[in-house]
């Protein structure tokens, strides 16, 4: 499906990306849902506009048909966490389980979908006591127990949760990538970032191509973060050398460097609910 989609122009048709999305949710009998549907740079839909119709017509259609939804438009201008690429995503996401780190912006999107989720479901009267039960889950040790059952009932380690980095393998080389200049990050090229992790073989971009969990970038610096000769834009996990330089001068181009932020960076924009 997605393949005559692609030859006849028509991947983004909101109304085929509505049905693509639906029929599987409608199928597994969902009684609510709540959309993430990313705005800016590094998002599927080219513009704000476009990304709040698509919102809206996932919302009406999934209403219409009997499924309690609502949908968040989120930002990607920037990574959503610290980290991009396989490995070092898991382990980010363990941490934050743990409440090891909690990246504010990961943080604010998560507890954002799962409020707007725990209210739908009727578990919950507001955003405040969402947060609160979110909240406890974590800082208990709730949320980290049952991730660690789900990785032991898919067939991996019990103890994965307690220790990941003895299964997470590491790359063979770890080097940060500094700034040519001092100031702060005011924008990034997100999708050439994504596509760097590609490059650096963390995706395929043939279908026999083999991926390589270990690669990635981390500790990426946010939006508006002051950087120098002594303050990394991030760290690169690289297969060789040879992928560390051009991942350097691939990073240094993405990311532009500044005096000062022209708009502070989002992590919500907006709810929508049905028309």
């Amino acid at each position: 499906f997605y393949a005559t989609r692609d030859v006849t122009a028509t991947v983004e048709s909101i109304d085929l990306i509505t049905a693509s999305i639906l029929s599987k949710k409608l199928a597994a009998g969902l009684d609510a849902l709540v959309m993430d549907v990313k705005v800016g740079r590094g998002a599927f839909m080219p513009t704000y506009e476009l990304s709040k119709e698509l919102a809206q017509s996932i919302v009406d259609v999934a209403t219409g048909a009997g499924m309690k939804t609502t949908a968040l438009l989120t930002d990607m201008n920037q990574p959503l966490a610290s980290s991009a690429g396989n490995a070092v995503e898991v382990m980010e996401a363990v941490r934050f389980l743990r409440d090891d780190f909690r990246n504010p912006r990961l943080n604010e999107v998560i507890f954002s979908l799962c409020s707007e989720l725990l209210q739908n479901c009727g578990l919950v009267e507001s955003d405040v006591s969402a947060r609160e039960m979110l909240e406890n889950k974590i800082t208990s040790g709730k949320a980290a127990e049952i991730f660690g059952r789900m990785v032991k009932g898919l067939g991996g380690p019990a103890d994965f949760v307690e220790c990941p980095e003895e299964y997470l393998k590491e790359s063979k080389v770890v080097h940060p990538v500094f700034p040519d200049a001092e100031g702060i990050i005011t924008s990034m090229d997100l999708r050439g970032l994504g596509m760097l992790v590609v490059e650096l073989g963390g995706g395929r971009r043939r279908t026999e191509d083999k991926i390589n969990h270990s690669v990635g970038l981390s500790q990426i610096a946010a939006l508006g973060t002051p950087v120098d000769a002594g303050w990394p834009l991030c760290m690169v996990h690289a297969a060789s050398d040879e992928d560390f330089r051009m991942a350097e001068k691939r990073i240094r181009e993405a990311m532009v460097i500044g005096e000062e932020l022209v708009e502070e960076p989002k992590e919500v924009y907006e709810r929508i609910a049905p028309q």
